[in-house]
């Protein structure tokens, strides 16, 4: 039984073949053409951290595949109330076929994953979003972009998972941050011993035009993650310069795109115009969410019963 907590527990062609198997569930999507793969099966979505993307995609992708998923907020359920994760673990896991976190801390995952009789997905961390990076690459793929990646903005999940994916994959991340917010410096770490292996490129700087410069991909994320609203004030001046607007746009290649996970706060990650011209792209990886967690989920479907 596999989980899916890190990019780190999977090879690149795992990660590929799950990737390859999301398009062709997509296309059945798109041609109305709705497989059971999970035919009666029960998703448990467990969220301390509200959501729109996580909660709509992992609800309608287990519908689409066949199944059920059942919303558990953090007020619901015992997780935060006291009792043990590894014992809420245990009674839901028993209950369900597979089971969808989304947490503050990473730790509160690997714990539930542990005790967990039933596959483990990771919907999101303070230090990991690896479904979203699944919907990203995804993109990437479909829009036939280089994979010279640069990301703009605060040192976050979002960054972290760009780390741990490209020392995986192999391919070249840019991560530009302003100084004091750089990336976790443990999956930091672990990406650089990684990228030995696979050939990755990875850059860490201070310098968003550096960064930016020829770049097949240019992404971002809000400088306010949730929880954080009352550092905003203190993060808008550290983050002057860090805004992808339609000069810093201009140094990457002409047919760069543009992704953002959402949701976007037009005029301090990105600007208005450079979020509407690349809003297509945007999209498309907002769209892209569905299909990427349908194939994680049924490839661990596959690995559970294989």
């Amino acid at each position: 039984m596999r989980h899916f907590l890190t990019f780190e527990d999977f090879s690149k062609d795992e990660i590929l073949e799950i990737l390859a198997l999301a398009s062709k569930i997509k296309k059945e999507a798109k041609a109305k053409e709705y497989k059971p793969y999970l035919k009666n099966q029960t998703l448990a979505m467990i969220f301390e951290k509200s959501s729109t993307r996580t909660r709509v995609s992992f609800e309608t992708g287990m519908y689409q595949l066949g199944g059920q998923a059942l919303f558990l907020s953090s007020r619901d359920i015992q997780l935060g109330r006291g009792e043990p994760i590894k014992d809420t673990a245990r009674v839901i896991s028993s209950m369900v076929d597979m089971a969808m976190l989304r947490v503050y801390k990473q730790s509160d995952l690997v714990e539930f994953a542990k005790f967990s009789s039933v596959p483990v997905i990771n919907g999101l961390s303070d230090d990991l979003h690896p479904v979203q990076l699944m919907a990203d690459y995804m993109t990437m793929q479909e829009c036939g972009s280089g994979d010279v990646v640069a990301y703009v903005g605060d040192g976050n999940n979002m960054a972290n998972s760009w780390i741990s994916m490209a020392s995986i994959l192999g391919f070249e991340i840019r991560i530009a941050t302003p100084k004091g917010n750089e990336t976790n410096p443990q999956i930091t770490q672990k990406a650089l011993q990684n990228a030995k292996k696979s050939g990755a490129k990875i850059i860490l700087t201070n310098d968003p035009k550096e960064a930016v410069s020829g770049a097949d991909v240019v992404t971002t994320d809000t400088w306010i993650s949730m929880g954080q609203e009352s550092e905003k004030e203190q993060k808008i001046k550290q983050f002057s310069g860090f805004c992808v607007d339609k000069d810093m746009m201009s140094l990457a290649k002409k047919d760069a795109i543009f992704l953002h996970c959402l949701p976007a706060y037009r005029g301090y990650e990105v600007s208005e115009e450079v979020f509407e011209k690349h809003a297509k792209e945007i999209f498309l990886e907002a769209e892209n969410r569905l299909h990427a967690q349908k194939g994680v989920m049924v490839w661990l479907d596959s690995k559970r019963n294989g």
